[in-house]
């Protein structure tokens, strides 16, 4: 946590409902930070991108973009 304050990142993690001290933390940053997440968790989703079957790294982002593309599709 020290290191990354270092850096200026901010976290960005709300706390929980019952704890004693609330900590602020900003709303928005934190729904775009959840998008992102819930992508590389859908992304996992797909055999070939979770085990990295390509050995390019230009035919593994383009099996990427298809998969998101897929998934946007999709949704």
């Amino acid at each position: 946590m020290q290191q990354s304050r270092k850096k200026g990142i901010t976290p960005c993690i709300p706390p929980k409902k019952n704890r004693k001290t609330q900590i602020e933390y900003n709303r928005e940053l934190y729904k775009q930070r959840h998008k992102v997440e819930n992508m590389f968790g859908r992304l996992k989703d797909w055999r070939r991108i979770a085990t990295r079957y390509d050995r390019c790294a230009h035919t593994f982002f383009s099996a990427i973009c298809i998969a998101a593309t897929v998934i946007f599709y999709l949704n």
